[in-house]
């Protein structure tokens, strides 16, 4: 029969000299040096904000037809948003003026089951794809099925 207290030594003699080689080469190891002139001059300049984000009202096609495209795949829903009413700034760069300028808007949304929610959204100044063009987040209230802007879209607000 194998002795089992036996193996286990071995087993923690192995681990401790594996950690203690791990340790010392990270308390040897160089430090992080900072980027070279050619570094800083090459593409690595920052964000340059303008603050040039779109009226409220450019968004609601994109809102509408990724609405739709949420509830058929995800959800097996045939509602679609059939139109907009009441839509307002709530706020614009609530924040401080080194964040990404947002503009965020509100309003009322008919939906093809004929209830009218509200739907909360911003439009966000170089978040689409790839940091190209303007990105929209949005929550229509009651139909936030994946809890990702909860409590009553509360998340999708300033």
């Amino acid at each position: 029969m194998r002795n089992l207290f036996n193996s286990r030594n071995k087993l923690g003699r192995t681990l401790g000299l594996g950690a203690a080689l791990v340790v010392g080469t990270l308390a040897f190891g160089g430090t992080a040096q900072a980027a070279n002139p050619f570094e800083l001059n090459f593409w690595l300049s920052g964000p340059r904000y303008d603050g040039n984000v779109a009226p409220c009202e450019k968004a609601l096609a994109a809102i509408s037809d990724q609405f739709h495209e949420k509830e058929a795949t995800f959800w097996n829903s045939p509602l679609v948003i059939t139109g907009f009413s009441g839509v307002h700034e709530t706020a614009f760069r609530p924040w401080q003026a080194d964040n990404i300028p947002r503009r965020y808007c509100s309003g009322d949304a008919l939906l093809s089951d004929g209830k009218v929610r509200k739907v909360h959204y911003s439009i966000i100044e170089d978040g689409g794809f790839s940091g190209f063009n303007q990105g929209v987040e949005w929550c229509v209230a009651g139909l936030d099925r994946n809890w990702a802007y909860n409590p009553s879209c509360k998340a999708a607000r300033p």
